[in-house]
């Protein structure tokens, strides 16, 4: 029989208590938590890259993307 079979539950309640006070869990679920959003930004960048691909075929370019936007280009007071 294993340790975990023969632990109440309130044997199971205090060690969970003490595992979530522990600094090393504290630390691995902080790896995790920046690996996931690290992650996060590199999906958003793809989607970004393959929206960007899909304006490019249709001719839009980092200059003209307001006009094509909003139709004209808005005056500037200089």
């Amino acid at each position: 029989m294993s340790r975990c079979e023969n632990l109440t539950d309130e044997q199971v309640e205090l060690e969970i208590e003490r595992l979530r006070n522990s600094d090393d869990v504290k630390l691995a679920e902080k790896e995790i938590r920046i690996k996931i959003r690290r992650r996060r930004y590199m999906y958003n960048l793809r989607a970004m890259e393959k929206r960007g691909k899909e304006l490019a075929k249709q001719g839009i370019t980092l200059d003209n993307i307001e006009e094509e936007l909003f139709g004209e280009t808005p005056e500037v007071d200089e």
